[in-house]
């Protein structure tokens, strides 16, 4: 089927306006998330390009379409970045492409700095996007303000395109930082890595990550933390932490660069479950909670991202299923299945009054079902 382009957004309106079957919608597509729809594809690639970018406000405006790769690169010449730090599902979906920044917010795609600096819908100060009746919403602006009736620029990120289609994006972004270590653990248990990290976030010297893997490049467990900021910040901070965390474990300190930013990408984007055979699940939990999760589900493998509170779990193909969602719902949690057969929905079921709440917003910005009906399945999870 021949993927609809539109390259302006009166092209845009216009092709869902006159809609009489549903749209596929999608950016770069290189992150299939949630069940598969039917529908006739339409790519937002056409609409691509930076509006506006005020490095001394610390904003920047961009078409939906542009390459996350060409956003990056125009922040990292003037000294800034993305703070939410976005994954790159190619790996993980064995997907090609380029991710492209709309596609970011639309499925709310935050990496490990969220602990410290908040999600993609934190950064996210304005919107454009066309709705299911064709027609052209914008909300928000290029500052932080309050809105009044619904809060349209928080609802689009991780609507994954039911609500409407993203076609221009307003951002706060933040400066790069000089320096960065990496405070580094192995042979911890989870629940003794949890309980470390844990402690490391509760401490004040504003931790950026913090993950623990079952099984690192060594074959072994590894705990690793991570500062950021002046390079006598660091270190200062870093000395202290070792300090705190003594009777958890002895952790060296890493501070090359090429090395620290290794690290936390392989984090970021799941890099140890790559080119693996089975099951990938995201399962967002109260970090005490997570290895009791993980302790229940048989033959799986974790990651461990936001100091336990973010789960990736790699399971044998097509099992597991109802224990994992059983296991993370008896804790308040919810789980995504982000690799494997859909089918039967990606995401956490949710309850009857968040569900019905969910299908009204759906009605009221697209009466006709034509916007990516069925992604979300039973539910839907930031």
């Amino acid at each position: 089927m021949k993927t609809l382009k539109p390259e302006s957004e009166a092209e845009l309106a216009e092709i869902v306006r006159t809609a009489d079957e549903p749209l596929r919608i999608q950016g770069g597509g290189t992150r299939p998330i949630g069940v598969p729809v039917n529908g006739a594809p339409l790519s937002t690639t056409g609409l691509s390009g930076i509006e506006l970018y005020e490095p001394g406000a610390l904003t920047m405006v961009a078409k939906a379409g542009t390459p996350l790769a060409q956003v990056e690169a125009a922040l990292a010449q003037a000294g800034q970045r993305l703070a939410f730090e976005p994954m790159d599902h190619r790996g993980l979906l064995g997907t090609v492409g380029e991710p492209t920044i709309g596609g970011v917010f639309a499925a709310n795609v935050s990496g490990p700095r969220r602990i410290q600096g908040g999600g993609a819908r934190d950064f996210l100060l304005g919107v454009r996007f066309v709705d299911g009746r064709g027609e052209v919403i914008r909300n928000g602006g290029r500052v932080m303000k309050n809105v009044t009736g619904y809060d349209l620029v928080k609802l689009m990120a991780g609507s994954y395109g039911t609500l409407g289609v993203l076609t221009e994006l307003a951002l706060k972004v933040m400066p790069a930082t000089q320096a960065t270590a990496v405070l580094l653990c192995e042979g911890l248990t989870d629940e003794e890595a949890v309980a470390a990290l844990c402690r490391a976030l509760g401490s004040p010297f504003e931790v950026t990550g913090a993950a623990h893997l079952q099984r690192g490049t060594g074959g072994g467990p590894v705990t690793m933390i991570r500062l950021e900021g002046s390079e006598s910040s660091v270190a200062y901070r870093a000395g202290e932490l070792q300090a705190l965390l003594a009777h958890h474990g002895e952790f060296g300190v890493e501070t090359d660069p090429a090395r620290t930013a290794a690290c936390w990408r392989d984090i970021r984007d799941v890099a140890p479950f790559h080119d693996r055979s089975g099951d990938v699940w995201r399962l967002s939990v109260k970090p005490t909670d997570a290895p009791g999760i993980v302790a229940r589900i048989e033959g799986a493998e974790a990651i461990y991202d936001w100091g336990g509170g973010l789960i990736w779990l790699l399971v044998p193909q097509g099992r597991q299923a109802d224990t994992i969602r059983q296991a993370v719902a008896g804790h308040g949690g919810h789980a995504t299945l982000i690799r494997g057969s859909r089918a039967g929905g990606a995401f956490q079921p949710l309850a009857p009054p968040v569900a019905a709440l969910q299908e009204g917003l759906r009605r009221r910005f697209d009466p006709r079902g034509l916007l990516n009906p069925g992604l979300m399945g039973q539910g839907a999870a930031s």
